[in-house]
């Protein structure tokens, strides 16, 4: 059997469907293979006695991502933005005030009275740079020449790693770092009923237009000649016929499925690619026993917990008083599960003491990824949209970043691709 369309999009997650989108709008007739059984990539969402838990820490930052759902039309109503509320932070194993706004930084104990007003006024700098003017250059070593105070590099950094889910001070390049940082500051949204609404949505746009979306389907290899796609072949040995091809699969992935890759820059973008993991715990609780720890950075541990309930109107359980509490791990390249996870219940120990009674039920993600790539001083060449050695195979995702993190990513370079394919 040999179907023909004249787009395939291999994966289904936010690059994909967000591909499909703008294609079919655009009057292409577009199949979306998805190996696994239900679209989403990482932003599906489980439920589990009654409470939806993402695959791990998820925001929205305003900016690349937050506008193309916008501009794609996904039902506002979905999207919730968080308002004002206090931070604290770790810090040799004592809970304080962490100084982001001018009330705790007044109160924090961690800076010094000069310290604050350097901290205060370098935030106001940063939230002011035009950072496409900042020299290619990585993150620490635009602090080393900015910032004196080690202790305010040192929250700066908390801040960076925040806004990113990324910790690699020597390997981020400044300026896209600092844009992410102006956008996390500006706006964060959470998603009612946790990401999967979000694929609900897009993929429920995408068969309206009439986008093949099928799952279940395990693409082996995307064949071409003379430079030029032909077909795409799944398990089965079913075909189907196309002019262009979009992987928004792994760098790793989209690699083993092109044949005569080392040809091609496929092969530098796998190399150059540095991924980031994370080890991610998400418990229910009936409540909190410290109701002011909300949202708690790790200052002297790389780790970040948020109670995603604190947000009105996000129903990420059945029953009302339940607290959907989130905490992250950033990993470095060697991780340990147990010892993480041992990690992340000795922070809750300290912030919502006795939690464990408390405790409804979890989920432990022991190493998931946040992203294939991110904007690196080792990048040799920024990926995508198009391969240029095959006419009419394209790469999105959120390893496709022209400077976008996260999902604006994955987002940004499925608009770029398709917008690409439109045009030529």
């Amino acid at each position: 059997m040999v179907a023909k369309y004249d787009v395939a999009i291999v994966g289904g997650g936010i690059a994909g469907l967000t591909a499909a989108l703008y294609l079919a709008r655009g009057g292409k007739r577009v199949v979306v293979l998805e190996s696994q059984n239900q679209v989403g990539g990482r932003a599906i969402t489980n439920k589990k006695e009654g409470i939806h838990f993402n695959l791990g820490s998820h925001a929205l930052y305003a900016g690349d991502a937050y506008d193309i759902f916008r501009e794609l039309n996904v039902n506002r109503d979905i999207f919730r933005k968080v308002d004002e509320f206090t931070p604290y932070g770790i810090w040799k194993e004592r809970v304080h005030p962490f100084p982001a706004a001018i009330g705790s930084l007044l109160k924090s104990p961690l800076l010094s009275v000069a310290d604050k007003y350097r901290f205060g006024a370098i935030l106001m700098k940063i939230l002011k740079l035009d950072t496409a003017m900042i020299p290619h250059m990585s993150l620490r070593d635009w602090m080393e020449e900015h910032v004196e105070s080690p202790m305010v590099r040192h929250l700066l950094y908390v801040l960076a790693r925040g806004g990113t889910y990324v910790q690699a001070p020597d390997l981020q390049v400044a300026g896209p770092l600092f844009r992410q940082m102006q956008r996390s500051i500006t706006g964060v949204y959470y998603l009612k009923k946790g990401w999967g609404s979000l694929i609900e949505e897009m993929g429920s746009e995408a068969r309206r237009l009439g986008v093949g979306v099928m799952t279940g389907k395990k693409v082996i290899t995307v064949e071409h000649d003379e430079g030029r796609v032909q077909r795409v072949r799944c398990e089965n040995d079913e075909t189907i016929e196309v002019s262009c091809v979009i992987l928004t699969t792994s760098p790793h992935i989209s690699s083993k499925l092109v044949p005569s890759v080392e040809q091609t820059s496929l092969r530098t973008w796998e190399q150059q690619a540095i991924p980031i993991t994370a080890a991610c715990l998400d418990i229910g609780l009936r409540r909190l026993p410290v109701p002011k720890h909300q949202f708690i950075y790790g200052i002297d541990q790389p780790i970040l917990m948020v109670n995603a309930s604190r947000i009105k109107g996000l129903e990420l359980s059945e029953n009302d008083d339940v607290q959907v509490f989130q905490m992250i791990k950033f990993q470095g390249q060697e991780s340990d599960a147990q010892e993480d996870r041992r990690q992340l219940e000795q922070a809750m120990d300290l912030v919502q003491p006795g939690w464990r009674r408390e405790r409804v039920t979890e989920q432990y993600l022991p190493k998931m990824t946040v992203v294939h790539d991110f904007p690196h001083m080792k990048r040799v060449e920024n990926p995508g949209p198009a391969v240029p050695q095959i006419k009419g195979l394209y790469v999105a995702g959120d390893w496709v970043s022209h400077g976008e993190y996260l999902a604006g990513g994955a987002a940004a370079s499925a608009k770029r691709a398709s917008l690409h394919i439109l045009a030529h």
